[in-house]
């Protein structure tokens, strides 16, 4: 693992293609993801961006922007104003390139100090999307942001299976990030679980059960269409496909996206978003 300190001139960054109707900014406190060894990085959109990883294997290498919440601050008043007059207000995701809760952020607290800086001087509204359960350890400034900006907190669970053949494990257990969706949603947080990218999943209808019990709402995107290609040729390129193929031949389809957000309808009615409509808060009637 290459591990570096950098500081940034400026951490907002406007949107643009797939983020564009999502946000008007995304935020990154570190570059590069230590979860990307695990199984969300096998298909990872970021790992295929060259400019970002420079030749370096995703998941190997992570830099920690230590300034990022100062950044905030100092940025916050001016893209503001920008967004509203541009966008739909001033919305931020964090974050689109890494996960906010990395392992180094219990020691680093980057991601902590952008969420402090948000609370003073907050957006109109945040989007916090992660994979880990240690989301759970900021629930007080989250709460306090739920108070003042319309707050979404999106739990990525891929499936109800913990493991693919020949794939690494993810980076907590289904159970552990379910429990956490939970434990969040009773706290009064609005909780979004992502199916994402949409895995084999053993026993729908009760895994849709769960979720209905532990989230506000859920977005199931698939990599056809999911994966910045019209196609998944990212992902075909990966061995993602392969492995689904082996345990569930029809995964690999829209076929079975669109069959699974049919079922989820009928169990979490109005409460279910597809691809990049769900990721933006728009959810099927």
């Amino acid at each position: 693992m290459i591990f570096e300190e950098t500081t940034v001139g400026r951490v907002l960054t406007r949107s643009s293609g797939f983020l564009r109707t999502v946000c008007s900014h995304s935020l990154q406190p570190y570059q590069g993801c230590t979860h990307g060894n695990s199984l969300c990085g096998v298909s990872c959109y970021v790992r295929h961006n060259r400019w970002l990883t420079r030749g370096r294997p995703w998941g190997s290498f992570l830099e920690a922007r230590v300034n990022a919440g100062s950044a905030y601050t100092a940025e916050q008043q001016r893209e503001r104003r920008w967004a509203r007059s541009s966008r739909n207000g001033f919305v931020v995701f964090l974050s689109s390139a890494t996960d906010p809760f990395v392992p180094q952020e219990r020691l680093l607290g980057i991601t902590a100090g952008v969420l402090a800086a948000m609370a003073v001087d907050p957006p109109d509204g945040l989007i916090v999307q992660t994979h880990s359960p240690s989301v759970s350890d900021h629930v007080d400034v989250l709460l306090a942001l739920h108070a003042s900006c319309r707050l979404r907190v999106q739990i990525s669970v891929e499936s109800d299976r913990d493991k693919l053949p020949g794939l690494p494990a993810p980076v907590a257990s289904v159970d552990a990030r379910l429990s956490v969706a939970a434990a969040l949603r009773g706290a009064g947080l609005s909780v979004v679980v992502c199916v994402a990218p949409l895995l084999p999943i053993a026993d729908p209808q009760a895994f849709f059960e769960r979720l209905s019990e532990c989230a506000d709402f859920v977005v199931i995107d698939h990599f056809i269409e999911g994966d910045g290609t019209p196609d998944g040729r990212r992902t075909l390129s990966t061995p993602l496909p392969a492995a689904m193929s082996a345990v569930e031949p029809a995964s690999v389809t829209l076929a079975y996206r669109d069959r699974m957000v049919s079922l989820a309808q009928q169990i979490m009615p109005g409460r279910v978003g597809v691809s990049i409509d769900g990721f933006a808060g728009r959810w099927l009637g």
